[in-house]
């Protein structure tokens, strides 16, 4: 290869630079909602041939860690999931910036109104089957060691006196491991649908509704 290489360079053939990738890629889950179908004259190549006309899209965007032969959520008893704390009072559920909620529209999560706005999404936990997401205020804070006026870096420095609401979640086993954090929204219907996680072999989710 290095004889190839500098055949190459004797020609005048550049090599092409070798790009670092990050360890925990960004990532978005989103989805389009309160809009409607209607047909058209000319011919839409979706499903259904129709057009999705209007409505508003939710997103959350996070870091995208993967497990690499890891387990994800290791302890026990008191100590379940703090290795994903990484000396933070709670998880990120992603990684690098904290993780955020974006919607146009008000929802309803845990029993309390979130107003339309921008949101950092972090999960606590209490014991395997026993997680709760919080849904906070806090700004996310553009680098790590940012002044706590600019917001929270993941998680580090989080307090609970910003959150909007807390919801329990559900937490399922899956037949199989994920191995790059995923969220995405599942049994979206016209009244709302469930935010979930799924990392390692679990999926853990919450309900929401749209407030009318």
């Amino acid at each position: 290869m290095r004889h190839i290489a500098w055949i190459l360079l004797a020609a005048g053939i550049s090599l092409p630079a070798q790009t670092a990738r990050p360890l925990s890629p960004d990532g978005i889950a989103s989805v389009h909602v309160q809009g409607r179908w209607e047909k058209t004259e000319r011919q839409q190549f979706t499903l259904g041939g129709e057009r999705y006309v209007g409505g508003a899209w939710i997103d959350i965007t996070y870091g995208r860690p993967l497990l690499r032969g890891r387990d994800a959520f290791t302890g026990t008893g008191v100590d379940f999931g703090k290795a994903a704390y990484a000396d933070a009072p709670v998880w990120r559920a992603g990684a690098n910036l904290s993780t955020r909620l974006k919607t146009p529209i008000a929802l309803m999560i845990g029993g309390k109104t979130v107003p339309a706005g921008e949101y950092s999404l972090f999960i606590e936990f209490q014991s395997p089957k026993a997680w709760t997401l919080i849904v906070s205020s806090w700004a996310q804070a553009p680098r790590f060691n940012s002044p706590i006026s600019e917001g929270l870096y993941g998680a580090f420095g989080y307090t609970p006196e910003r959150d909007v609401t807390r919801a329990p979640m559900r937490v399922d086993a899956l037949p199989y491991r994920v191995e790059q954090l995923t969220w995405e929204f599942a049994d979206v219907t016209a009244e709302g649908g469930r935010m979930a996680v799924l990392w390692d072999t679990t999926m853990a989710s919450v309900p929401f509704t749209f407030v009318q």
